[in-house]
């Protein structure tokens, strides 16, 4: 009797550990990002807040610094089910369709406010067609307004001429080709080797790339021209989100909001941190020659009007919305 007794008590233990283990669920949420960068911070919260709300039943296992994937393969990752999770900087998709790339035209949204009322303007058609792919936009967090590093000083577009400088995203490519730069592709994660090998030496990126690169220890000046405010967007597989339970979507939902305020917050707190830590190591800090601002107008309008071809009707109706 004892022994039945017992037999039956394990069965209930093994059948509850069992259900239990079935109701949690683990995401791998991978990210291009280093540890140090405020939207990993920012992230890392956001995983704690929803391992809080839904009580451990979702907990998201955090991969930084491409260390599962690189940057530029995490979308397909996200898409395929190798992970459930991710973040992308949504601009480095634009081959795919021009309204991914919308927020990285040089001098559309040049502040923080106004690149809230671009997302506003194009946010509903960018997760129309992430929908498409089975990916949902959980939250979005804009990087400060984007400069040019550069090994040698830069006094107008000529300047640029030859040099070579690393893109990101294909906008990026497009710049250094109406300057005559030499694009070549380099994500975050090995911008610090790029430099060091001389594989580039000048590039457009934020003052947080910067310090997280300790660029300094090779380029010597800034110029804060403030061209625009790429995002990176969080995006969940649908198929995984449908998985869950209401009561947890919604805890989900709760923290991407909470993380999406929170991070546009210390997006605009750090960016005049990080330009503080360029100087005090070193870096001279500009905000750019009248002439090298009016040959990034020319090429900012040249770009718009290349963007509106390739988007076409719905893309000059964004434009028209955001303008309003």
């Amino acid at each position: 009797m004892l022994k039945t007794f017992a037999a039956l008590g394990l069965s209930s233990t093994l059948m509850f550990s069992s259900a239990a283990a079935l109701a949690q669920q683990k995401w791998d949420m991978p990210t291009g990002y280093p540890t140090s960068n405020f939207h990993t911070a920012n992230i890392q919260l956001f995983a704690k807040d929803v391992e809080k709300a839904t009580g451990g039943k979702l907990v998201l296992t955090i991969h930084d610094g491409g260390a599962l994937f690189k940057a530029n393969e995490i979308k397909r990752a996200v898409q395929g089910g190798q992970a459930q999770i991710g973040e992308i900087i949504i601009s480095g998709y634009s081959n795919e369709n021009p309204v991914f790339g919308v927020d990285s035209i040089p001098f559309l949204a040049t502040s923080y406010a106004e690149s809230e009322k671009l997302w506003k303007a194009t946010k509903a058609a960018t997760e129309a067609h992430l929908a498409k792919q089975g990916l949902k936009v959980l939250y979005a967090v804009p990087w400060p307004p984007q400069g040019i590093f550069s090994t040698k000083p830069i006094n107008s577009a000529a300047d640029l001429k030859g040099a070579k400088w690393r893109a990101y995203n294909p906008n990026t490519s497009r710049i250094a080709q109406l300057v005559g730069a030499q694009p070549v592709t380099v994500q975050a994660a090995e911008l610090t080797q790029a430099l060091a090998t001389g594989t580039v030496n000048t590039f457009m990126t934020s003052g947080a790339t910067g310090y997280d690169s300790k660029v300094w220890e090779q380029v010597k000046y800034y110029y804060d021209v403030s061209a625009w405010l790429p995002k990176n967007l969080v995006i969940v597989s649908k198929k995984a989100f449908d998985g869950l339970d209401k009561p947890t979507q919604d805890a989900l939902l709760k923290a991407a909001a909470e993380a999406e305020s929170r991070g546009n917050k210390i997006s605009q707190e750090k960016n005049t941190w990080y330009l503080e830590q360029l100087a005090k190591n070193g870096m001279k800090i500009e905000k750019g020659s009248p002439q090298l601002k009016a040959d990034l107008k020319k090429v900012g309008e040249q770009m718009i009007a290349d963007w509106v071809k390739q988007a076409g009707p719905d893309g000059q109706a964004m434009l028209d919305a955001y303008r309003k």
